[in-house]
């Protein structure tokens, strides 16, 4: 006698469902950015009906926060009593997130081009998303003066912002054509002037 495996829930299967949607619709938009695809193409690309992400979604602009929120996701990593060590280790889990889920970063970043070209669903979708991560820089900067590792007169919303610029334009350069031949280098020299520009000097 054979154990027979466990059936699926509903929300089990909803919910994979829903991730093999996501998937889909990160691929393809990772190919040609997201105003070329169509609810059809990426409920055929996940393998279901043409109408299974209205289904589950119920429009364009909802699958689009899905993807968004998933493809933004990454571990960052915890505070230990040091705030620039915990800024760079930010900043390595983030391009590292970058090179290890090409897929889903090349879609984010398709996506935040498309929301900086002002694409009405897009733009206030990360402009809520950015000013997040922004408050989460900033919070780290403060952290860093308080605890003495950043030096005093850091501006926290300014250093914010030049995190972001730093890691987003790494990223692109990371899924760019031709391809980077040196990750670990582009990484090493990203962390290294955040280092130097936040430093305490004597």
């Amino acid at each position: 006698m054979t154990d027979r495996p466990a059936r699926r829930t509903q929300e089990q299967r909803r919910a994979e469902t829903e991730r093999r949607v996501v998937d889909a619709a990160m691929a393809l938009i990772a190919r040609s950015g997201s105003r070329a695809v169509t609810l059809a193409e990426v409920g055929e690309a996940a393998g279901y009906s043409r109408g299974i992400v209205y289904h589950h979604f119920g429009s364009r602009e909802r699958l689009l926060e899905a993807v968004v929120d998933e493809a933004q996701r990454f571990d960052v990593p915890t505070y230990q009593g040091d705030g620039l060590d915990y800024l760079v280790r930010i900043i390595e889990a983030y391009l590292r997130n970058v090179v290890r889920r090409t897929p889903s970063a090349r879609a984010f970043l398709q996506l935040w081009g498309e929301a900086i070209a002002a694409d009405p669903v897009l733009a206030p979708l990360f402009a809520r998303r950015d000013a997040d991560f922004r408050q989460l820089l900033a919070d780290v900067v403060r952290q860093g003066v308080a605890d003495g590792s950043i030096r005093p007169d850091a501006n926290p919303a300014a250093a914010a912002v030049l995190v972001v610029a730093l890691v987003r334009g790494t990223g692109l350069q990371l899924i760019a054509q031709p391809p980077v031949r040196n990750v670990p280098a582009l990484i090493r020299e990203a962390t290294r002037s955040v280092r130097a520009a936040f430093a305490v000097t004597s």
